[in-house]
């Protein structure tokens, strides 16, 4: 699938929901009081649609509380990004930091020039410099396609979810229940693993080898295999690797295809890579 035509299935998709979102809203307020209730509902929920359209990332930001990014902070990241979105023609994505030991990377935002790219401090302190380009490559690539607004509000819209449910006080495991199937299919229903698979092979190119990419996959899926990670399961999209244990809730949010599998098709695309070399550095290549 062309990036063109990606970008255009992801804003088609997003719109879907937002307004099938105002139109619930709506169809509550028809059953409550009719036409005078249901205009007003929709109309409300049109609004916060485009609230959510061009605020999502900011949303997510907050959630995973993550503070800007100042350049003396991370000389190497602020050039990497500089570098990487100059050869995508695309402005740098705005940088920001969560001080968390647990190598993460994420992004937010509406692609293209709406592009927020958040990293944790165990990230910059472990990943080598190609694994921070094929990183900073694949969110990159994810902008480029739009991936980035999709995933954004499906995981503010699916949070929120599970965050109502939590709410309930006595009635809260009901209401999980519910909600929790509610905030997975919407996920499902809009992100397939093949965006991550396309993310990987536009970030090869932009990088000039896939190499650096798969090591950093691989580290970071070892990160998470060694220390456990807890938080909202909804946000799993908006991360390159899926940093929750699959099991419980978290298993119903897995959306990224298995990271064993990512690696594989990365090392393909070199043809002259020595599988036999670098094989007892890769366990998870194995299972």
């Amino acid at each position: 699938m062309s990036r063109r035509l990606a970008a255009t299935l992801n804003l088609t998709k997003t719109w879907a929901l937002l307004l099938a979102g105002a139109a619930v809203l709506g169809g509550v307020g028809w059953l409550i009081n009719g036409y005078r209730l249901f205009s007003i509902a929709f109309f409300a929920g049109l609004l916060a649609g485009i609230a959510l359209y061009w605020y999502a990332d900011r949303a997510l930001l907050g959630i995973v509380r993550a503070k800007e990014l100042l350049e003396t902070e991370a000389v190497p990241l602020f050039t990497t990004a500089e570098r990487i979105a100059t050869r995508a023609g695309i402005p740098r994505p705005r940088l920001y930091l969560i001080r968390d030991g647990h190598p993460r990377i994420l992004s937010a935002g509406r692609g293209g020039g709406g592009h927020s790219l958040v990293v944790t401090t165990g990230l910059l302190a472990t990943a080598q410099p190609a694994e921070l380009e094929g990183l900073v490559a694949h969110e990159i690539s994810h902008s480029l396609r739009r991936d980035l607004l999709t995933q954004s509000v499906a995981a503010v819209i699916a949070s929120t979810l599970l965050e109502i449910s939590r709410a309930g006080g006595w009635f809260q495991r009901a209401l999980l229940f519910v909600f929790g199937p509610i905030a997975s299919a919407i996920e499902h229903a809009l992100l397939s693993p093949r965006r991550e698979y396309a993310a990987d092979s536009a970030a090869a190119i932009l990088c000039e080898s896939p190499h650096g990419l798969a090591d950093a996959l691989l580290r970071l899926e070892q990160a998470g295999e060694l220390v456990s990670f807890s938080g909202n399961p909804a946000l799993e999209p908006v991360y390159a690797v899926n940093p929750y244990e699959p099991i419980g809730l978290a298993a119903l949010f897995s959306t990224h295809p298995p990271t064993a599998d990512r690696v594989s098709r990365l090392r393909a695309l070199d043809p002259d890579w020595d599988h036999e070399k670098r094989a007892p550095t890769e366990p998870s290549l194995r299972k």
